[in-house]
Parts: C-alpha cells; sequence; structure tokens
C-alpha cells in the first residue's frame, strides 16, 4: 500500500467518526455563493473564477531552446501533496492539474468610502518546484505547458499585456493595444487571449453608507466594462470589439463592477457571468449575443472547473444532498448529475477526479477549508494543502491560479 492509498484510508476513518453538520449549513454555503455572486465576478480561468486560467505554453517563448523538465517538478499524471503547508509553499500538483500560482487580496483604503483590491501574486518556479513572490503584476493568467503567463502592470486599465516567461521571469514580449485592459484569460487551446476592457479600474469599490465589514457596496451609475480583444498570443493582433455591461435594463444593484471575459471550449465564443437569469451570455467574435452552445449549458460561471478534459462532464455548483459537503457533475450527454465530494471544484486532475476546496473534518466553519483531491464515484479524498484560515475576503486568505500540464 502506497503513501496515498494510507492517506486516503485514514481519513475516511476520521470521515467515520465526524458528527453530522449542523443544521442549516448546506444553506449557509449557498448563501455564501450568492453573496459572492453579487460582490464580484470570477475570470474563468475563474474565474473566479477568478481565477484559473487554462491554455498551452506558446511557441513564442520557445526560442528553440531545448525543453529539460526541472527537478522540482513532476510529470503530468502524478501527484504533489502538501497537507502542512497553507500557503503553499512547494508546488501542488495532482494528475494534469498544476497549481501555477496563488494570490492573496487586501483592501486598500483610497478615501473613506473608496478602497481598491489588490492582489499579490506568487508564481510557480518550476526549477525549484516552489513558489515565489512576484509583486508586479495586478493580474495573472497562466498557460498550460506552465512556460506563458500573461500579465498586466499594477494601473490598470492598462494598453499592453506582458507575456512573462516563467522560466526566466522576465517579459518576453509586450502586446500593445488602444484600449485599456484590466483582465486576462487564454483560450483552451492557448493560441488565442481574450481581454477585457475598461474605462476605469474595476477593482475600486464604494463602500454603501454605514457598511462597517466591507461587504456592501454602491454600484457606479454606468459599469466601467466596455468590451473585449481576442488577440493571436503569436502575432498580438486581433480586433476590439464593443460590449458594455450586461444588460441596460437590468437593476445595477445585481451585477458587479469586474465583469471580465473568458472563452468557450471551442475558443468560437466569448462569455461573461451575470448575478440574475440567464446567469450567463454568450458573444461571437464579432461581439454578437448568441444562445448558449449546447457543451456548455450545464456550466456555471462561478465554478472554476468548467468542463472535463474529455468535454464530456460539467463541473457543478455546491449540492450537498447526501453528502456533508458536495458538487454535482453532469454528465453532457444525458443531463444525468452525480455528486462528488468537495465544497467548490477548482480544476479536473483527469476525467474521473478533481480538485476542489473541502472543510475540516468538524464542519464547524465553512471557510476553514483547503485543497482535495476528489474522485466521481468515491468517498475518498486526499489532502493537497493545508486549511485556509479566516472568513470570506479576510485580507490574507489565498487563492489558486491552476494550469494544464501538456
Amino acid at each position: 500500500m502506497n503513501v496515498e492509498e494510507l492517506m486516503r484510508d485514514a481519513l475516511r476513518e476520521q470521515a467515520a467518526e465526524q458528527p453530522p453538520l449542523r443544521a442549516g449549513f448546506a444553506d449557509q454555503v449557498l448563501a455564501v455563493r450568492r453573496r459572492r455572486r453579487a460582490r464580484r465576478f470570477a475570470s474563468v480561468a475563474v474565474a473566479t473564477a477568478a481565477v484559473v486560467a487554462v491554455a498551452v505554453g506558446v511557441p513564442l517563448l520557445d526560442g528553440g531552446r531545448q525543453d529539460v523538465r526541472p527537478a522540482g517538478v513532476l510529470d503530468p499524471g502524478e501527484t504533489r501533496a502538501h497537507p502542512d503547508q497553507s500557503p503553499p509553499r512547494e508546488l501542488i500538483q495532482a494528475g494534469d492539474a498544476t497549481m501555477a500560482a496563488y494570490y492573496t487580496t487586501d483592501s486598500v483604503k483610497q478615501t473613506a468610502r473608496k478602497y481598491h483590491t489588490t492582489r499579490t501574486y506568487w508564481l510557480l518556479n518550476e526549477r525549484t518546484g516552489r513558489y515565489e513572490k512576484d509583486s508586479r503584476w495586478s493580474y495573472v493568467a497562466v498557460a498550460p505547458g506552465l512556460k506563458t503567463a500573461a500579465v498586466l502592470e499594477r494601473t490598470i486599465p492598462t494598453r499592453r499585456i506582458g507575456l512573462l516567461d516563467l522560466t526566466t521571469g522576465k517579459v518576453a514580449r509586450w502586446i500593445a493595444v488602444e484600449q485599456g485592459v484590466g483582465g486576462v484569460a487564454f483560450s483552451h487551446d492557448g493560441r488565442k487571449l481574450v481581454a477585457t476592457t475598461y474605462s476605469a479600474d474595476p477593482d475600486v469599490v464604494t463602500r454603501a453608507p454605514g457598511d462597517t465589514t466591507g461587504t456592501s457596496f454602491s454600484m457606479p451609475d454606468t459599469m466601467p466594462r466596455t468590451g473585449f480583444y481576442v488577440l493571436d498570443v503569436a502575432s498580438g493582433k486581433g480586433p476590439w470589439r464593443e460590449i458594455g455591461g450586461p444588460h441596460d435594463s437590468m437593476d445595477m444593484s445585481e451585477i458587479n463592477i469586474r465583469q471580465d471575459f473568458a472563452l468557450s471550449r471551442s475558443g468560437q465564443y466569448v462569455w461573461s457571468g451575470l448575478t440574475s437569469e440567464p446567469g450567463m451570455q454568450f458573444y461571437d467574435l464579432h461581439g454578437r449575443e448568441v444562445p448558449v452552445p449546447a457543451d456548455e449549458r450545464y456550466l456555471d460561471w462561478f465554478v472554476q472547473a468548467g468542463l472535463s478534459p474529455d468535454g464530456k462532464r460539467a463541473a457543478g455548483d455546491f449540492a450537498g444532498k447526501t453528502m456533508k459537503t458536495s458538487s454535482w457533475i453532469t454528465d453532457l450527454g444525458t443531463g444525468r448529475k452525480t455528486e462528488v465530494h468537495g465544497q467548490q471544484l477548482l480544476a479536473w486532475a483527469d476525467n474521473e477526479s478533481l480538485i476542489a476546496w473541502d472543510i475540516d473534518k468538524d464542519g464547524g466553519n465553512e471557510f476553514h477549508n483547503r485543497l482535495v483531491l476528489v474522485t466521481v464515484g468515491s468517498d475518498r479524498t486526499v489532502p493537497l494543502s493545508g486549511f485556509r484560515k479566516g472568513n470570506d475576503g479576510a485580507g490574507g486568505r489565498w487563492t489558486p491560479v491552476f494550469a494544464e500540464r501538456r
């Protein structure tokens, strides 16, 4: 029996001894989801999400050099966990999903009521297998293959996008744009980059009068999102499409200031999330609204894992039906839903397993969660990180950025 099997058996034994969750726990987690939807949008690649960013390493950064596997990094399909580390100091990987970076957020006071949500990133150094602080960037999207990241400088909106070589830590090339950019995400194949444009910094928020907790915000009269670019990564070229807020008729209290775009799995459409029905709005590459593609009809914008690698399953929202904490997996062919362990699904490790957030053993605090590996049809979970501290929105809580190793 290997270490992973021993760990799984030990967790199963512990789970059998756990008391049931208190009444209303599932409703509380769902309420948390609703509050998150009303506060911010994940840039999928979330994402949320936030945001998870998935793509391939781009040829322009190869420079003809030989691809040598760094000593600190595992091959695809292998797993490395550090249940004693939070935030992680060393590589976390499960199957094809690698935690390429993580970030913390702080609310920086600008005026009596205005605050700026500031991210600080730690990027994986593949040569050492450790995460290293890089405070140069306001926003980072990592491509699969972990060779390249799209980065934005501290002041946004910005009129240039950096392509960061993750091996050297240097910007290999800048892509200049005419419209100010505030968010970026790669396509699934990594050959395209969607850049969301804004007229003002989308991370500046105004607290509502009387708010003392930082959870109630006043919405601006007009939303700062202006549109998107879909750029060819190799050439840096692509047209800008003008798209404003989700719906002119929507109640401004029901939408968020940051409303980043992401690309569909096929790369033929872009989408953004909505905090009310229909939940996700899709556009073609010319900026025209289109119906939800058939293979993405079961997706929720705030669930970062998205489609399975083979495109046959969709990761869904919190379930909490027959398990203490669980989420839905939907079969795209039949529409059948299956529960899988995990409070929030973050990335697919393979077609059967996912990386998720899950809570501590007593279930006393839904925010006291850690990264775990879960498998469809199995009761076993494998811890990958230590537990996060503090409540939602607390300073210093870390958020992972996953990329697929190809």
